[in-house]
């Protein structure tokens, strides 16, 4: 065994240091100045998590740590970087050393300078997305599969899949059990895709985004000498988000710290709302457990919002049975607003309601950068993009693309549009490119085949397509969009719009984005609200117009030149709103099935999942709260619906909330 010696600073390095006493508050100051060992931070949401953990690098640097002996693990690149250039405005060049970045960036610093170690060859590449599914669809093709004919799942498909399985460590046909149920027949195919997949890599040298968090923890477990050299050289090790850590991640720490167990994780367990990609919630709830001799700091004063906020928020998590309990403490001073709870006769009400308070906000001098509309799904966004476009309210989204912008949304578009004008080039070259075998060239071919038809009105969608000449892996989903065209539009006429959708989704793009698409049921809840909003209308012609009418709105927004707007309401998922802040927040939607969703109503825990999720979207607000559901939900097919409040809001005492009463306008 080689014996330890340790370089201490030059005694000309040493500076007086920081009154970390007067710069922090005490739970900080507790958290910042622990002892060595095991240490669990749970920093409550606005806390100040982010200066604790700076304060916590300055700290130990002061006290005679070296930097290369500090690894600081975050989840963005440039959060470990704005924190590093805030230790070193702290303490002015002693952050060189330290090894600070995601466990990705970590991960592959580890596997290029022992990459023969780890089973690669020097200079390996690391795939992005597109490559990966690039290799995944090459490697279908080369185990004789057709994707079509099997209804096999595309590559995207297949890297969310064999992705989830890898950062929970889960067998392949247990994911697909819970994920992707459409395809369990499928599973012996699956599983001989993913080795084949995995001896591909190999051979190409080439690692994808997961490798870079599975392959340097096997190495680890599989190579002593490599792993002693990095628990010695890391002494502190710090990471950030602890509760969106996967089973890969934690492992991956808790082998660092296997020998000294000086890590300190920060989080908040009210904050886990992840688990859809992998995160485990267990990481952070049983960390005390996994390190028996950890200390645990709580940090619960709130500087972000006012304490009205505040006892929404505490009464919104308290219910979970699952966490660390603690109560956010204002730092802020009291308002005169409580926050709003706000019925709606529908969806539409609803979001005519949004867009006209957000108005009178913008009057009251609250930028419209300063207000947020937050909501479980995209998909509940659709009505309210509208209601903004035509208010003239500039948006932003960061949840997604704008609804009428979506591929599937066009796609399904695209049949309408056929539908009601056969003489639409671009519509019915989209729809013929959805169809096995068929691409641009052949879409091409296949119009000027139609447009050599005439321009006599269309009677019969069989009569009009059927002379088209395809391929005869194409003739059997032609003829099925054939028979779909002649049910929309008998006779040429076309049905209600929302008659239309029902059958196009049904009867041909369910399949189609089942094998295309990894977030299928997000897709086609999509679908099914635009098939919602179309009931009310009777005529395809107008519905099709007043989408293409809000389209053209939105474009002239973005592109208006000088006159265009630089402030922009936040539209936004909760998912993507997480450590974003706004004076006033609007969450919309919170009627049980829609938040918390459907499918958390099946399990407890999932159920605590959309809790937290709740709680997430309570504390983006600073200034003013809007909780808001519509009363009656259209549904295409099944009827229109009364809708239950969220069960959430039966956990917040009705004193907390004030109710407003909405009357007036209706579309």
């Amino acid at each position: 065994m080689a014996r330890l010696y340790t370089l201490k600073p030059h005694p000309g390095a040493q500076r007086p240091g920081r009154d970390y006493a007067a710069e922090l508050n005490p739970q900080q100051h507790a958290a910042v100045t622990a002892p060595p060992g095991p240490a669990l931070v749970i920093a409550g949401a606005g806390s100040g998590k982010t200066r604790t953990l700076i304060y916590r690098v300055a700290y130990l640097l002061e006290n005679g740590i070296a930097a290369d002996e500090i690894l600081l693990v975050t989840f963005t690149n440039k959060a470990a970087r704005e924190m590093l250039d805030r230790v070193s405005s702290l303490l002015p060049n002693d952050t060189a050393g330290i090894w600070g970045g995601t466990f990705h960036s970590i991960g592959n610093r580890l596997l290029r300078r022992h990459a023969v170690a780890a089973g690669f060859q020097n200079g390996f590449s690391i795939m992005d997305r597109e490559d990966q599914q690039d290799m995944l669809d090459a490697v279908v093709a080369a185990a004789g599969i057709d994707p079509k004919e099997a209804r096999f799942p595309k590559g995207e498909v297949l890297a969310d899949l064999f992705s989830f399985a890898i950062n929970t460590g889960r067998p392949v046909g247990k994911v697909l059990e819970a994920k992707y149920d459409y395809f369990l027949p499928l599973l012996e195919k699956i599983e001989d895709v993913r080795a084949r997949y995995e001896a591909r890599k190999k051979s190409a040298n080439s690692l994808d985004f997961d490798d870079l968090l599975e392959k340097p923890l096997r190495l680890l477990q599989n190579d002593a000498s490599v792993a002693e050299l990095y628990r010695r050289k890391f002494q502190y090790i710090l990471v950030d988000e602890y509760q969106d850590t996967n089973k890969l991640q934690a492992d991956f720490i808790d082998s660092l710290a296997a020998h000294h167990k000086n890590v300190m994780v920060v989080g908040d367990d009210a904050q886990s709302i992840y688990s859809w990609r992998g995160a485990n919630f267990k990481n952070i709830l049983d960390f005390p457990r996994r390190y028996p001799q950890a200390q645990v700091y709580k940090i619960e004063t709130n500087y972000r919002s006012v304490p009205e906020v505040l006892a929404v928020a505490n009464a919104a998590i308290s219910p979970n049975i699952h966490q660390f309990r603690k109560e956010l403490q204002p730092h802020r001073a009291a308002s005169e607003l409580k926050p709003g709870l706000v019925p709606l006769p529908d969806s539409n009400q609803q979001a005519q309601f949004v867009a006209q308070r957000i108005l009178e906000l913008r009057d009251e001098g609250c930028d419209l950068d300063e207000i947020a509309v937050l909501y479980r799904a995209h998909y509940h966004s659709m009505e309210l993009q509208m209601e903004l476009t035509r208010h003239g309210i500039p948006f932003q989204i960061t949840s997604g693309l704008r609804f009428f912008e979506q591929t599937h949304v066009k796609d399904a578009a695209a049949f309408l549009k056929f539908a009601v004008n056969p003489r639409d080039e671009v519509a019915l070259k989209r729809v013929a490119r959805l169809l096995p075998g068929i691409g641009a060239r052949t879409a091409e071919q296949m119009w000027s085949q139609v447009s050599g038809a005439g321009d006599a009105p269309v009677e019969s969608f069989e009569k009009f397509l059927a002379p088209v000449r395809v391929g005869a892996k194409s003739q059997k989903a032609w003829r099925q969009l054939i028979h779909t065209f002649e049910e929309i539009a008998p006779g040429g006429k076309p049905n209600p719009p929302a008659e239309m959708l029902a059958v196009v989704l049904e009867a041909v793009y369910d399949d189609y984005l089942r094998t295309k698409f990894p977030n299928y049921e997000a897709r086609r809840e999509d679908l099914r609200t635009l098939t919602d909003y179309a009931r009310q209308y009777e005529d395809a012609h107008l519905f099709l117009d007043q989408l293409a009418l809000v389209s053209g709105l939105e474009t002239e927004t973005e592109l208006g030149g000088a006159e265009a707007e630089t402030e922009m309401t936040t539209l936004s998922s909760v998912h993507q709103a997480k450590g974003l802040e706004w004076k006033v927040v609007f969450v919309i939607w919170m009627a049980d099935g829609m938040f918390p969703s459907a499918r958390s109503l099946e399990s407890e825990d999932a159920i605590e999942e959309e809790r937290r999720l709740f709680y997430v979207a309570v504390t983006r607000a600073k200034d003013e709260l809007y909780l808001t559901y519509p009363i009656l939900r259209f549904g295409a097919g099944y009827g229109d619906m009364l809708q239950r409040p969220s069960r959430f809001l039966a956990d917040i005492p009705k004193e907390l909330l004030e109710e407003w009463q909405i009357s007036g306008y209706r579309y």
